[in-house]
Parts: structure tokens; C-alpha cells; sequence
């Protein structure tokens, strides 16, 4: 399984596919009133989808990531403990089941490097293949210390600790950062929301009161402009909120 790669269900696609639909009517109605308008926002109905599979998947990185932390310090516990390599991974695959069950990501992933040993293939491969499917640094990162501690025949156990603390200190920070921009992200969502409401709003309270923007050619480009500017707002804003470690 690729990481990097999200596949929708078919009852995914229908859903975000409808929730397209509904945004491309939104957007013809509240800034061009016309079905001519909402036959051109039609392609929203694929686009949504390719959005929401995007944001899915960085949700599912970012899970894995943070198991994959818990899976790298129970793994150099079990070494430091005195563990081989082998031993090391079979215990770990027990912590995480009890931590994530055994759908969870990363006790999958554990559990099939543990098949591979018994295959008598090596560690080093059977990691290079994880890190190959999991489209994150710090697994790939973590698989090439790991080769290269294996094959210099250095202090495996105090490099592996010091790569494990090293990551669970980056996923910490990320994770931190993450909860400290969650609240500006639901404020950003809320106030995404606002123009249209108050739209709405002024065309039940006053009827009429933006005809002109709809029936005159100056009014158009206007709501053009507007549309514009909401999107480039909308967009700028889910760049700043993206932080990368």
C-alpha cells in the first residue's frame, strides 16, 4: 500500500462529488444568478473530489507519522533493552497492536516487516520497502540510519535511540504547532463561510437590493472581481496555515 496515494470509495466520490455540486450552485447563485453560470461551475463536481482526496490524504500522512514515532521509541526501548533486531520488532508489533489495534497503520506495517524477517529477508530491505510506500521523510530517513548503523557494525542500539528521540521531537513539534493552529483554522472555515451568508441574508431581509449586480454588465465584472478576490483570500489562507517542519 502507497501512502502517498489515496484512493476514494465509490460512496466517497458520489458524496464529495454532491457536496461539488452544491458549491458550484452556491457560487452561481450568490455571484451571477444564472444557469448559464452554474453550467460553468460544473467541473466543480471533479474538482471537489481531487480537493478532498488531497486533504485525506495528508490526514492519513500525518497519522502515520505519529504511529510510526510510537512504533521507531518502542523499537529502540525493546533494543535497549537487550532485544536483537528481529525480537526487537515482534514485541513492538504486540505494544502497537494495544495502542492502535490491528488496523492501525503502522502495526500493519510492523507486523509485515516481522513476516519478512521470518522470510529471512533482511531488516534493512523489509524497512526500505516501508519507507519506499510511505511517502514520509522520517521513515526514509529512519531506514537509511538504520542500513547504514547495520552495515558499519557501529553502536546500532545508541544510533537507533538517538534517530527514534530525534523524530519524536520533530513529531511533537508539528504536533503542537497543529494544535496550536486549530483553532485559526476553524476561524478561517467560519469566516470562509461569511460572504455568502450575508448575501443570503440581505436577499431575505431585502429583496431586490442586488439586482443591479446581476442585470448590468458593470455589476458582472464587479462580482467577477469579488469572486476573485474571494478566491485568492480563501486560497492564501490555507498557505499560510501550512507550517512544514
Amino acid at each position: 500500500m502507497r501512502y502517498e496515494i489515496y484512493v476514494l470509495t465509490p460512496i466517497q466520490r458520489c458524496l464529495y462529488g454532491f457536496q461539488g455540486l452544491a458549491i458550484a450552485g452556491i457560487f452561481a447563485y450568490v455571484f451571477y444568478r444564472s444557469v448559464q453560470s452554474f453550467l460553468i461551475f460544473i467541473p466543480m463536481v471533479f474538482l471537489f473530489p481531487m480537493i478532498k482526496k488531497r486533504e485525506l490524504k495528508e490526514v492519513r500522512l500525518q497519522q502515520l507519522n505519529l504511529e510510526f514515532k510510537e512504533g521507531i521509541l518502542l523499537l529502540a526501548s525493546f533494543l535497549s533493552a537487550g532485544y536483537s533486531v528481529e525480537n526487537a520488532f515482534s514485541a513492538s508489533v504486540k505494544e502497537l497492536v494495544l495502542l492502535f489495534g490491528e488496523e492501525g497503520m503502522v502495526s500493519r506495517e510492523f507486523k509485515h516487516i516481522e513476516s519478512q524477517i521470518r522470510m529471512n529477508r533482511s531488516v534493512e530491505q523489509a524497512l526500505s520497502d516501508f519507507a519506499g510506500r510511505s511517502g514520509l521523510d522520517d521513515v526514509k530517513n529512519f531506514a537509511e540510519v538504520f542500513t547504514a548503523a547495520k552495515r558499519s557494525g557501529g553502536e546500532l542500539v545508541s544510533i537507533i535511540s538517538h534517530t527514534a528521540d530525534v523524530i519524536r521531537d520533530k513529531v511533537q513539534v508539528r504536533q503542537e504547532i497543529l494544535t496550536m493552529t486549530a483553532s485559526k483554522q476553524f476561524e478561517q472555515r467560519i469566516m470562509s463561510m461569511i460572504p455568502f451568508f450575508i448575501v443570503l441574508y440581505i436577499d431575505l431581509t431585502s429583496p431586490g437590493f442586488f439586482n443591479i449586480m446581476y442585470s448590468t454588465g458593470i455589476g458582472r465584472i464587479l462580482m467577477t472581481l469579488c469572486m476573485i478576490i474571494y478566491i485568492v483570500a480563501l486560497v492564501t489562507a490555507k498557505w499560510i496555515m501550512r507550517i512544514e517542519i
